[in-house]
């Protein structure tokens, strides 16, 4: 899908637990290559991507030299589903070999091929190329003035003068590093460098089995600027040529992907990330102490009215016993909401927890997506199971519709929307679309597995005793008092999001930057406490405002306890719409639709994922003060 596919939370996703330096604990994606002198080594070429349109295209969408015969390489569910097409190219070195002034071959532009080239050096498009699994990088100057390089993902196709004429960087200057290993003959590439240049070659005779250019030759190197640039226009001869440098390092193969991750700039403050952190837990813990002391005080007081006047005139939360228990308005959707948090829920975690052990790391390409859909599927069976729990206890009898809703409502809205954008990137022409191939794939994984297995779940979850109430319920339905202002639904709803959106809202920025401005996100540590503290605030704000409805003797506690937790979504989904116009360039209607359409779904995953958080904490909270105090 396009880029934003890659990472949506989305949502959600590398390193060990703290890292102030960029010293990443990884397991790679691919094991240790060592190259001997004169050992061939192929350039592939990616998509090319741009921040400002989110549509990747094909490399070969542009016209740049092709190989005689275009290759696409293996790729995993999360690649395709990212954009990623990787091919090969006719980049090819000689390891440990120089070479200058390499020419790849001569191509007269059509009138069609230099309007792409125009369209997509106004769109800022990126070129990404891979060697031995390590995307190409760009040095540049620091934002901060500092003396240290720090580098960016790609380099630009062309760029645009102050007159408005275009020129194409046609002439690459590849610098590739490696580490000799001490104990045999072999090196290992660590690093891959490009600085690319505009030049308009000049040459004589043109020879396509042996080109040759008067610009330069294969003892002298093109400095960039030194060169009249290349222009694009239609029907003009482009020369397309390269050097490549390779250089002894020092950094070591498990450390090689230190330069990308550290592309943002020092950007992530951890300072300000670990003080929101603290600010969250010193709520939290004020929240469970004032939370401790008077239930405490109102369960013993409860405890000790022994006189029959005495009963009659309690009041607050015991007085609405009879009711707390009395099923819901909707208790199916409820229980299909649950059911899909839970599943939800269980992807998360396990997903966090491979990322945190490292196995899927940036160098493992499509990972992450690949590893978050297949335990969306696989964790139907929990889905199943927990919808099935509820809805026994809600004594209800059609368990099998309750389960056909549970595999096809969450899915089948996100497929939808899905579909409707891919329709968008589609008719852009963008390697962005998923193949039909990769359809398929999807929904063959949703029927014949996910599907199966939220049945299973439901089969064993009614088949157990349906849980006991630890009170009973009245046949007559309690009449509500008249709330006040700030206990009215819609008000504490709000209210309660604010605190679960606070603790994320920081950590989102950076997960938002990575998916949007093709970053790497890799402080999965971080991410980890981030996901903790959140569980953590859902849970005890939704069980405070429980608390307090109750008390105000109001027993429709179900829903609200969902919804609670699940605003937190409305929070997330215009702190996306905030950063769209704040931090990003997009100008395109369509690279909109498919920003909001993305965020779209992350928000509403956001809100299954923290509703359900909420409504188990309310619903044990809830089960607890019952069974804590005596009922005649």
């Amino acid at each position: 899908m396009a880029k934003a596919n890659r990472e949506v939370v989305a949502a959600l996703l590398l390193s060990c637990l703290v890292l102030p330096s960029a010293h990443a604990f990884y397991l790679p994606g691919v094991a240790p290559r060592d190259f001997q002198k004169d050992d061939e080594l192929q350039v592939k070429v990616n998509k090319l991507s741009s921040t400002k349109t989110q549509l990747p295209y094909d490399y070969y969408f542009l016209d740049y030299c092709k190989p005689s015969k275009i290759m696409n390489s293996a790729e995993n569910l999360g690649e395709v589903l990212r954009g990623d097409r990787i091919e090969n190219s006719v980049y090819a070195f000689k390891m440990g070999r120089d070479e200058s002034c390499k020419v790849a071959c001569r191509i007269k532009l059509s009138s069609e091929a230099a309007k792409n080239f125009k369209e997509k050096i106004d769109d800022e498009y990126q070129v990404n190329m891979i060697l031995d699994n390590l995307p190409v990088a760009v040095p540049r100057l620091r934002r901060d003035g500092s003396q240290d390089t720090s580098y960016e993902q790609g380099f630009h196709v062309g760029y645009k003068s102050k007159d408005g004429k275009y020129y194409l960087s046609n002439h690459l200057s590849f610098k590739v590093m490696y580490h000799k290993d001490p104990e045999s003959d072999g090196a290992r590439i660590v690093g891959f460098e490009v600085i690319p240049s505009s030049v308009k070659h000049e040459y004589g005779n043109w020879d396509d089995k042996n080109p040759k250019v008067t610009t330069c030759n294969s003892d002298t190197r093109i400095t960039p600027g030194s060169n009249a640039p290349q222009e694009v226009a239609a029907d003009t001869y482009v020369v397309f040529s390269y050097d490549v440098t390779f250089q002894p390092s020092n950094i070591k193969w498990a450390s090689r992907w230190d330069t990308y991750l550290l592309m943002n700039d020092d950007q992530i403050h951890w300072f300000s990330i670990i003080n929101s952190l603290m600010i969250v837990l010193f709520l939290s813990g004020m929240v469970a102490m004032i939370m401790l002391r008077t239930l405490y005080r109102d369960i013993a007081n409860y405890n000790q009215l022994e006189t029959q006047d005495e009963a009659q005139e309690e009041t607050g939360w015991k007085l609405v016993h009879g009711d707390a228990f009395r099923p819901p308005v909707n208790s199916g959707l409820l229980c299909v909401y649950v059911g899909t948090g839970v599943q939800f829920f269980g992807m998360t975690l396990v997903t966090m927890i491979f990322a945190l052990l490292g196995f899927l790391s940036p160098s493992n390409r499509g990972g992450l997506m690949t590893a978050m859909v297949l335990l969306w599927v696989f964790m139907g069976l929990f889905a199943g199971y927990s919808s099935a729990r509820l809805y026994k206890m809600f004594k209800g009898s059609e368990w099998k519709r309750i389960t056909l809703k549970t595999a096809f409502m969450f899915p089948g809205i996100v497929f939808a929307i899905f579909f409707v954008l891919n329709a968008l990137i589609w008719g852009e022409k963008s390697s962005g679309a998923v193949p039909f191939g990769t359809m398929f794939a999807l929904v063959l994984l949703w029927f014949g597995i996910s599907v199966p297995l939220v049945f299973v779940g439901s089969y064993i979850g009614y088949k157990r005793p349906a849980l006991e109430d630890p009170v009973k319920t009245n046949k007559i339905p309690r009449q509500i008092p008249e709330q006040a202002w700030y206990m009215q639904p819609a008000f504490s709803i709000l209210i309660g999001g604010i605190l679960p959106f606070g603790a994320v809202f920081i950590e989102l920025f950076f997960i938002l930057t990575s998916i949007w401005l093709n970053q790497f996100y890799y402080i999965f540590g971080f991410l980890f406490i981030v996901f903790i503290i959140l569980v953590v605030t859902c849970a005890e704000i939704t069980i405070v405002l429980c608390y307090f409805q109750l008390c105000s003797e109001d027993y429709h506690w179900w829903w609200r306890a969902y919804l609670t937790a699940g605003s937190s979504a409305f929070y997330l989904f215009a702190y996306s719409a905030f950063y769209f116009f704040t931090k990003l360039e997009i100008t395109k209607v369509v690279s909109g639709i498919l920003y909001f359409g993305y965020m779209l779904i992350g928000s509403y995953a956001f809100f299954v994922l923290t509703g359900t958080i909420g409504f188990y904490a309310c619903f044990w909270f809830v089960r607890k003060i019952y069974s804590s105090v005596k009922i005649d």
